[in-house]
């Protein structure tokens, strides 16, 4: 039956009974469904989401270093243990060689059980209880030996990496799960407040024309360049950048390697450190935000260039009461 209909035949019964019963006429649905938040509401959640996007991000390249530093270690002593292994493998033969030939022409018994035992300490004891080696033969056994160990040594070690590796991948995987659900929900709100920039990943940039010189000059020319392309978590070019992604790339064209995280940038920068005062920073400085969720790079003329975050682009900021008031320290490459 139509609402309408219900109203007209409820029209004797009180008010309140009539509200009441028109409640539970209504879809559940939206008898449950949230409010959507305000924009003064939407705008504070965005506030804290970046507050907290910058040491979340920074968790998941620090996750991202280690699994690609544990990577590396297992594949070099990968390596290192192939090639142990075909050191042994060309003594083993030798040894055989050597073998055959004193059996077959010294006479030597029970040769072809010793040819068949993959022990070099049994081969070894084996020829010498025999008396049948010589001087150099028995040398080449004990760098068989030599080798065979070392061949273990190294598989152990390799396996232990790999399994490190393993697990800095879960944890990787982790921060990354993380990572993506903060950055979604920012999207969603900034594109619901019509503040979302997508950026050009194409962009060429402007021209730096400030003050710097030297190295400094090079890492802000790269960095210029980059104006206009988008924030991207995790990014280290060349379509876009994440904060210490941008300010990492922008020095190493400099000639300088500087870590990758934020974290291992103000780390580095210990003994490197200089005082936040406008007359004693020198373009080309880094510049960190209090907590380390943050940072970017100064230009000179009391401007800042850097990658702010998820929804906007790389550009230029005055260094202005709000950025003074946000930043933790500085440090000269």
């Amino acid at each position: 039956m139509a609402v309408a209909g219900m109203l007209v035949k409820l029209g004797r019964i009180p008010g309140a009974v009539v509200l009441a019963i028109m409640a539970l006429l209504l879809p559940l649905d939206s008898a449950v469904a949230e409010p959507r938040p305000t924009l003064s509401q939407a705008k504070a959640k965005l506030k804290k989401l970046n507050d907290l996007a910058g040491k979340v991000v920074d968790r998941y390249n620090l996750a991202d270093e280690r699994w690609k530093k544990a990577k590396k270690r297992y594949e070099d002593l990968n390596k290192a243990y192939g090639r142990q292994r075909e050191t042994v493998d060309d003594l083993r033969r030798s040894l055989i060689t050597v073998a055959v030939g004193t059996y077959q022409f010294g006479g030597l018994s029970g040769g072809a059980g010793l040819l068949s035992s993959d022990d070099p300490q049994a081969l070894l004891s084996g020829m010498a209880a025999l008396d049948q080696i010589s001087a150099g033969h028995a040398q080449s056994l004990r760098a068989f030996d030599a080798a065979n160990q070392t061949l273990k040594e190294q598989h152990e070690q390799a396996r232990e990496a790999l399994t490190e590796a393993d697990k800095t991948r879960d944890t990787l995987a982790a921060e990354k799960a993380k990572t993506k659900r903060l950055i979604a929900e920012q999207t969603k709100l900034l594109r619901r407040l019509g503040a979302f920039r997508a950026g050009d990943p194409n962009s060429t940039g402007i021209t730096y024309t400030g003050p710097a010189s030297g190295n400094a000059r090079a890492a802000l020319q790269f960095a210029y360049a980059q104006i206009g392309k988008p924030y991207q978590w995790g990014g280290e070019g060349p379509g876009g950048y994440d904060c210490s992604g941008l300010t990492q790339a922008a020095w190493a064209r400099a000639g300088i390697t500087i870590p990758r995280t934020t974290w291992e940038q103000w780390s580095w920068g210990v003994s490197r450190r200089v005082p936040l005062d406008l007359n004693q920073l020198q373009p080309g400085d880094l510049l960190f935000s209090k907590g380390l969720g943050h940072m970017g790079m100064y230009a000179g003329g009391g401007k800042m260039v850097h990658a702010p975050r998820t929804g906007d682009v790389i550009k230029i900021v005055d260094l202005d009461d709000y950025w003074w008031g946000r930043l933790a320290g500085a440090v000269r490459p």
